[in-house]
């Protein structure tokens, strides 16, 4: 029997796109505004890091051979290219590195997908004021998340890259937010965009292309608000269609996904308070454990040839996202593989940009270290679903028959244990120290943190060029 539309019409999408087009900087509370700019600042501190990276050069110089237009800013250089190329570049550089954020519930890095559309879109339109430009990165960053509630935890686990997916729906409500599309143009929008979420997992073994997927979803986004505010039409019913539709395409199934978590809350419930930050230079699988054997060294002072052996208890998802056995397959890898982090972290007492080099991916001591390691599932952490993604038990077996275990749910930067203002700013200017100066610095710090005060948000694209 043939599938249809979903025949219920599209009212998750619907209410999406009134949410989008409706929002304001007066709907924004207080809490959400001061964590909205610190989640923004982290993102670009991110994306300056990464402008030198070998995998940003590449893509760099090759859309920069490729295209000659120069309406908006590569961010961290001098370079300008069209939009569409721009936003692709920036959102890469954002997750150029695994050091930005994510949403875990969710399962999305929001600000890679979300800002560079935003961003491109102001820097044409002089008018946006920072407080417009705040309400539309607010709009954006309660989509992409929603949709990966809806999807759950087995989205990824099919093999979906979910920043390459999810983040289609960031990137477009953002843009529409930020171009004013009315409601139906931003249904158009979300369709547009929505028919050209990609993304396989297969990425993270050694490719380079993982960074771009951020990339490319931030401008699949920008193309869906782009034509439709021209008067381009997109899948009215993207999420609800039956035959077709995103959510039954990409869950192989007519009821593995929940709708209602679409818009469920939204405008009341702000998922802006979920999103984590990284203080470790990898995937943010990884973060719990690493916490627990810090915990662990706290309390129980030890050596690396003490130990005989770690076991890490965690979710199904935990074991086979970043589990397996290492090979030195690229930086990608090593910074996915989470025995490689822990060996890193025993090895060198911290896991941030120092600590991984090309000339590390196959040192053969920390791949001997990872050897101690093995990452197993606890069906207890699996049953308690996608919030739990990220709970650890580790267990550090000594030599001298000693067992130390620590259960962290949550990493240092959580939506449970956030940052401080002080962190943030601290961590934005170690990254962003590297391409710029002191005072310019000082200066995106100022514009992002005071972003309410801008008669034009153009100024925050202009401070963020070399």
């Amino acid at each position: 029997m043939a599938k249809t539309h979903g025949g219920g019409g599209n009212p998750h999408t619907q209410a999406i796109a009134e949410f989008v087009s409706g929002f304001s900087y007066d709907r924004i509370p207080a809490e959400v505004l001061a964590r909205i700019k610190l989640l923004v600042l982290d993102s670009l501190g991110c994306a300056i890091y990464g402008v030198d990276l070998p995998w940003s050069r590449i893509l760099r110089e090759a859309l920069g051979d490729e295209d000659s237009t120069t309406t908006t800013s590569v961010w961290g250089t001098k370079e300008k290219l069209s939009a569409p190329h721009a936003v692709l570049i920036n959102g890469a550089l954002v997750q150029s590195f695994e050091l930005d954020d994510v949403h875990r519930v969710g399962v999305l890095h929001v600000g890679a997908v979300t800002l560079p559309p935003i961003l491109a879109v102001l820097e044409k339109n002089a008018a946006i004021t920072g407080k417009d430009f705040l309400a539309a990165t607010v709009a954006g960053y309660e989509i992409g998340p929603r949709v990966g509630i809806c999807m759950g935890q087995e989205h990824i686990g099919q093999g979906w890259h979910s920043g390459a997916t999810l983040g289609v729906y960031s990137a477009a409500a953002g843009a529409a937010a930020a171009m004013r599309l009315d409601v139906a143009q931003t249904v158009n929008a979300l369709g547009i965009a929505g028919t050209q979420a990609a993304g396989l997992m297969a990425a993270q073994y050694g490719s380079m292309v993982k960074r771009m997927h951020a990339g490319r979803s931030a401008q699949s986004g920008y193309y869906g608000a782009m034509l439709a505010r021209r008067g381009y039409t997109g899948i009215q019913d993207v999420f609800e269609s039956d035959y077709g539709g995103f959510c039954s395409t990409f869950s192989r199934s007519h009821d593995r996904y929940n709708l209602a978590a679409l818009s469920s809350g939204l405008g009341e419930r702000f998922e802006t308070m979920q999103i984590a930050l990284k203080f470790y230079s990898c995937v943010g699988s990884n973060h719990t454990t690493l916490d627990g054997i810090r915990e662990i060294e706290a309390r129980h002072p030890f050596k690396l040839a003490d130990i005989e052996k770690i076991i890490v208890h965690g979710s199904q998802v935990t074991a086979d996202h970043v589990g397996w056995p290492y090979k030195p397959e690229g930086l990608t890898s090593a910074q996915l593989n989470l025995p490689y982090c822990i060996a890193t972290y025993l090895l060198e007492g911290d896991v941030f940009v120092a600590q991984f080099t090309q000339d590390k991916v196959a040192d053969p001591d920390r791949i001997a270290v990872s050897r101690l390691v093995d990452v197993v599932e606890d069906p207890a952490i699996t049953a308690l679903g996608s919030r739990f993604r990220h709970k650890v038990r580790v267990e550090i077996r000594f030599k001298n028959g000693d067992v130390e275990t620590e259960t962290v749910e949550a990493p240092r930067g959580s939506e449970q244990k956030f940052a401080t203002e002080a962190d943030v700013v601290a961590k934005f200017r170690k990254l962003a120290i590297t391409q710029f100066s002191n005072e310019k610095v000082d200066r995106v710090v100022d514009l992002v943190l005071n972003a309410e005060r801008l008669a034009s948000a153009q100024d925050i694209v202009a401070a963020l060029r070399a």
